[in-house]
């Protein structure tokens, strides 16, 4: 079916506008609102679907809006980062009339703050998420640049016996330090594997479900 000629008018007219390279700085800032928001709703929908179901209690109706409430905050604070970030490096540019490499720290450092600023669960998921990385990334970078040298001998696997075992020593000892989410997920692991009745709650289920 055709679509009406009002309507292709319009789309020849919009897509003229955005071909148009004297709006492309303000254009991408739109696209990048989209894009945040279509990649935040991606990212914690399944995660908040798979997380809700396993370790949370409530009914189904409450579980459901607890996932939607989720991947909203995600995909709207991720929008609205990407937003801020694109449009304020766009504005360092056009004053200083060229782009720097500070203007990337300066634009983010103040989007952070204004966004991703409320200390919540899901922000703070979003920062150890990004701290991690970073720290790898400048660790990387350290290496490249001559600021330390680079190692004679992987050091992945001491990395990894040293963060899994503070992890673990942290949640023995230290629970209240880590996140609810880690904490749910390691008593799922190492404390509910010590806790059994028969069979079904041994293989089938995690707990024995309540008797009718």
């Amino acid at each position: 079916m055709a679509a009406p000629p009002q309507l292709r008018a319009l789309l020849v007219v919009v897509n003229a506008l955005l071909r148009k390279r004297r709006y492309h700085a303000a254009l991408a800032v739109l696209k990048g609102f989209r894009n945040g928001a279509v990649y935040g709703a991606k990212i914690r929908a399944p995660h908040a679907l798979v997380m809700t179901f396993l370790f949370r209690n409530g009914s189904l109706q409450e579980k459901l809006w607890a996932i939607l409430q989720a991947t909203y905050i995600h995909s709207w604070n991720l929008a609205r980062f990407v937003f801020t970030y694109k449009g304020l490096r766009a504005l360092q540019s056009y004053i200083q009339g060229k782009t720097y490499p500070a203007h990337a720290f300066l634009a983010a450092f103040l989007g952070g703050i204004l966004v991703f600023g409320e200390n919540n669960n899901i922000n703070s998921q979003i920062n150890m998420y990004l701290l991690s990385r970073v720290l790898f990334a400048l660790s990387r970078l350290a290496v490249e640049k001559g600021y330390i040298p680079e190692p004679r001998w992987d050091p992945f696997p001491l990395l990894t016996a040293v963060v899994w075992g503070l992890v673990l020593w942290l949640f023995e000892y230290h629970r209240s330090t880590l996140q609810p989410s880690l904490q749910s997920s390691m008593t799922y692991l190492y404390e509910d594997s010590n806790v059994w009745h028969d069979i079904s709650d041994f293989l089938i289920y995690n707990k024995s479900r309540p008797s009718n």
